[in-house]
């Protein structure tokens, strides 16, 4: 269609001044069936064109399986979807396939454009998309030890569907939110393509003009290594989210209430996924599908899992105090007396507190305290340099926590002893805990106060499954001999005897 100035020219030139159609033509650079056209035409009412549909018949019996492969491809990173070559040679090699390949890439290219654009208008009322989801924390009592605890749980909720999961956590930090999602993820084994959240620190640093958004890099990372689109409500506008908040209170009036006893959190967590996936034989309140039937297509919406998990840790370098412990979030977790007074290595997941050395090999392992002014304490690194100090052995915690076997052959050993039973403790429970060393004490203590090298003999044998020699008995009976004492007690009873 020319522009209403050309044409009003043409019909004037033409119509009025009896212009020849060549003559305008040249004038104004066009074809003169093109003013001839516009010079003679009497109706100018508008029409929407006609998509015009061409009967295609070699592409069009594979047309659906082209589609359903861009689909699928749509859903994977770039490198991982099949090119149209690709998809022409699968075509010809299991389909029969008689067209050319430069056929299949047209249409190919046609497909992804228009898929494209589909995908991203639809994204915008993400309440009713199948393959989208809201995210938000929740609370709840629960007992543990005999005592009322409120406990946070994280809820991801499907709005197409109306389904849900949930696990329980022991904060609302960052490590925990991102544990959550990932959790999710890998139990369903797709990603959601488009997630809501609100402005919880955990994931946003600062709001900015015109809804752009500050996120915290462990956020950001866990973005890109999944691959999903994250949006967020307007400050101080939860109802934009109002899906996960109605289950936020569903989950906890239906679950939750009244409040669970938790022996482990980890064993409870793993039962909450059958409950969420039971609750889903009902019917939707609005559809007439039950919320199962509808979670699947949610299901086919998902995004392909990354081929490697995320691992939701963070790292942070802490200078340890003069007896060698760092503080994370008001709590202090020891490390080893090289570190004291000077800066560690700290590898931190939502339940571990790892201490690394300059090789980020591992140097202690605690569990993750949460709550303020608490304390963990390993000894292992700590028992060589105690070996220089034995006789500070009975002050400290290490020495109530022993086992009572271990209280009863330090009680017995004499001065020299301590020091080689602490660096043998010191080696052996870097990789072990007590229960092997004590049961090597138990056997090599049979015939009286053992050596160390003795316990150590036991150990390794235990550990290398050789087992203990059977005893060798003597042919000839022997003379009972007195019982010996070990320690310094009988230079206390000398010592009274001398005073008497």
């Amino acid at each position: 269609m020319l522009a209403v100035a050309e044409i009003n020219y043409i019909r004037h030139e033409v119509n009025n001044k009896d212009c020849l159609y060549s003559d305008v033509a040249q004038r104004i650079g066009r074809d003169p069936r093109t003013v001839k056209k516009y010079a003679d035409m009497e109706d100018f009412n508008t029409e929407p064109k006609r998509k015009q549909t061409r009967v295609a018949p070699v592409l069009g019996p594979v047309k659906a399986i082209l589609d359903e492969w861009i689909k699928e491809d749509l859903k994977r990173k770039k490198k991982f979807r099949r090119t149209a070559k690709r998809m022409w040679e699968l075509l010809r090699d299991l389909h029969g396939f008689k067209g050319s390949d430069r056929t299949v890439r047209d249409y190919v290219s046609t497909r992804k454009r228009e898929f494209l654009v589909e995908s991203n208008d639809a994204a915008l009322p993400l309440e009713s998309i199948p393959g989208t989801a809201q995210v938000d924390f929740g609370e709840a009592p629960f007992f543990y030890g005999g005592e009322e605890i409120v406990l946070p749980y994280l809820v991801m909720s499907f709005p197409f569907s109306n389904a849900f999961y949930f696990q329980v956590f022991p904060s609302q930090n960052k490590d925990c939110f991102l544990e959550g999602m990932k959790r999710v993820f890998h139990h369903m084994g797709g990603v959601p393509k488009a997630i809501r959240f609100d402005n919880l620190s955990s994931a946003v640093k600062k709001v900015l003009p015109n809804g752009e958004r500050h996120l915290t890099e462990e956020f950001q990372n866990f973005v890109l290594h999944y691959g999903f689109e994250c949006e967020f409500c307007n400050p101080n506008k939860g109802n934009e989210k109002g899906h996960v908040e109605a289950m936020v209170k569903y989950v906890r009036n239906n679950f939750l209430l009244p409040g669970l006893h938790v022996v482990e959190l980890d064993e409870m967590n793993h039962e909450l996924w059958g409950k969420a996936e039971d609750d889903r034989a009902r019917k939707h309140y609005q559809k007439d599908w039950t919320i199962s039937e509808l979670f699947e297509e949610d299901k086919a919406a998902f995004l392909v899992l990354p081929a490697k998990e995320y691992e939701c840790v963070r790292y942070e370098t802490l200078k340890a105090d003069k007896y060698g412990y760092i503080k994370l979030d008001q709590n202090l977790y020891s490390t080893s007396p090289r570190y004291a007074l000077s800066k560690a290595l700290v590898k931190i997941s939502y339940h571990t507190v790892e201490i690394l050395n300059e090789d980020h090999q591992l140097v202690v392992s605690h569990s993750r305290l949460y709550g303020q002014y608490r304390k963990s304490m390993k000894w292992q690194p700590y028992l060589n340099l105690m070996a220089k100090r034995p006789t500070a052995l009975k002050y400290t915690t290490f020495y109530d926590q022993l086992p009572g076997e271990w209280k009863n052959y330090f009680e017995s050993c004499l001065p020299a002893e301590k020091p080689d039973a602490l660096r043998l403790l010191s080696t052996i429970l870097k990789e072990h805990d007590f229960s092997v060393i004590t049961k090597a004490l138990a056997i090599a203590s049979e015939h009286g106060h053992p050596s160390v090298d003795a316990i150590k003999q036991v150990f390794y044998q235990l550990i290398n499954g050789r087992g203990i020699r059977n005893e060798i008995k003597p042919k000839a009976e022997l003379p009972e001999l007195p019982q010996a004492t070990r320690g310094l007690s009988h230079y206390d009873q000398l010592h009274k005897g001398v005073e008497a």
